[in-house]
């Protein structure tokens, strides 16, 4: 089976400056431009503009207009994941715009601007998650957003742009700047705050844009972009799928509306396919049965199944790992927690192995590092991407896994390896119909590890990395 590919284009105008020489430019000025892939790989293009009016779209040389996604709005102050003092209302200065680009289209540009648009097959990607710097008065968590060495996500953006990939795929968080940087802390001093569009500029889209503009996108939704956090921008800026009132996390009362969403398929050509989900809203720990969340995740999981039958080779892209593991210290001695719980709780009953026979790979984040996790019964693999820009987790895989650790009941491992304490990137290349080899880069650009995968099956060349490596 032959699927073609067409893309979705976003273009994102913010109007907020960061204070540094590439952004002191007027906010009408502004101009970004990305493309994302929504269900069945359809081409959705976006423009996000401060200017009254939507601008054109050229398609094979033909201009169409675009309409209206979201007008500029101050949107009321709502309950956040923030207490009310370090809260503010969301400031949307700008005009969303977008345009469903035809299936045949072969170009697209926007104000003289040319838009990637992929190849028919689907064989060079690149996977990040975790992108944003951490400001978070809960946590007193102060990243310093302006060193590129503790906060290296542009970086990482233009190495992972000259690796010239077909498609990008970002699995979630996005913006972590929800509150105001502290006088004493120099290495955030004026950075931009809270869920508005000055902060989706500065901790997205002006880091980003090197690898923006190389490939479009898989854009996967992470606890961050959550209604109680940066759930607004996901739906107005992000979202590969139509802003419906009461879905916008603009009112509280709708949250159990705004933060599900349907399952979608992008194939990446023949008889593959990476199958998008929306779990932002899971926890770790068990649901109870009648929970609006396990209602949502159960339904989750149907679609999950009807999708996995259009391809013989299924990733699920998610945030939360459900085959993850991540760590803790107990008794001075680190301890491996399981993968999510709250999925898992709502899965098992429906599947003793939590997930349709023919899904082979998981990609999620989450976890601030990278890892991956081979197993030997019939369990999917697991990678997780979480290590490409966000604080660092403080407690970092052990050198060994334990012998008796595992992330699900019934989940036998085999083969397990994390990068420790490292930022970087991970590309995938196709090499078979069901094969596919796995890099793992840091921010020097060196590749630290190389993966083999085999439909279900995988390991790596190196078990575990280590920063000095």
């Amino acid at each position: 089976m032959s699927v073609r590919i067409n893309l979705a284009v976003i273009t994102l105008v913010v109007a907020s400056l960061t204070g540094s020489a590439a952004c002191a430019q007027d906010k009408h000025d502004r101009f970004d431009a990305y493309v994302v892939l929504g269900s069945g790989g359809r081409a959705i293009a976006r423009v996000i503009t401060s200017e009254a009016q939507c601008p054109g779209i050229r398609i094979d040389g033909q201009l169409a207009p675009m309409s209206e996604r979201a007008a500029p709005a101050l949107e009321p102050q709502r309950p956040t994941h923030s207490s009310v003092s370090d809260s503010k209302p969301s400031d949307f200065p700008v005009r969303t715009c977008e345009y469903l680009v035809p299936k045949n289209a072969s170009s697209a540009s926007v104000n003289g601007q040319v838009l990637p648009l992929p190849p028919k097959e689907i064989r060079r990607i690149v996977v990040i998650g975790d992108t944003g710097c951490r400001l978070n008065s809960a946590d007193h968590a102060w990243q310093a957003c302006h060193d590129v060495k503790q906060y290296p996500f542009s970086r990482i953006a233009e190495l992972a742009a000259r690796w010239h990939p077909d498609i990008v795929v970002h699995v979630g968080d996005y913006l972590y700047r929800e509150n105001p940087c502290p006088k004493d802390q120099p290495g955030c001093t004026g950075s931009p705050w809270g869920y508005g569009a000055d902060s989706w500029q500065a901790d997205f889209f002006d880091p980003a844009r090197p690898l923006l503009r190389a490939a479009p996108w898989i854009v996967v939704r992470g606890n961050h972009e959550s209604c109680n956090r940066a759930g607004q921008g996901w739906w107005r800026f992000l979202a590969p799928l139509p802003l419906v009132a009461g879905q916008d996390c603009n009112v509280a009362a709708n949250d159990n509306i705004g933060d599900f969403s349907d399952a979608y398929a992008v194939p990446l050509g023949d008889h593959a396919q990476m199958i998008v989900l929306d779990t932002s809203r899971t926890a770790n720990k068990a649901f109870a049965q009648d929970d609006p969340r396990a209602v949502a995740y159960r339904k989750l999981y149907r679609q999950l199944d009807q999708l996995s039958m259009l391809a013989d080779d299924n990733f699920i892209v998610n945030h939360q790992p459900i085959l993850g593991f991540s760590s803790e210290p107990v008794h001075g001695r680190i301890t491996m927690l399981p993968g999510n719980v709250g999925l898992q709780s709502v899965w098992h009953p429906l599947n003793p192995h939590l997930f349709p026979d023919k899904i082979d790979v998981l990609l999620s984040g989450h976890v601030h590092v990278w890892e991956q996790i081979g197993f030997a019964n019939d369990y999917p693999s697991q990678f997780v991407a979480g290590f490409s820009g966000t604080q660092e987790d403080i407690v970092p895989m052990p050198k060994r896994l334990p012998d008796e650790a595992t992330p699900a009941i019934g989940a036998q491992v085999a083969h397990f390896s994390s990068w420790v304490d490292g930022f970087g990137y991970m590309t995938l290349e196709r090499t078979g119909d069901k094969d596919w080899e796995v890099g793992i880069w840091n921010t020097d650009g060196k590749r630290v590890n190389t993966c083999h995968i085999h439909g279900k099956t995988s390991f790596c060349d190196v078990p575990q990395v280590h920063s000095s490596t």
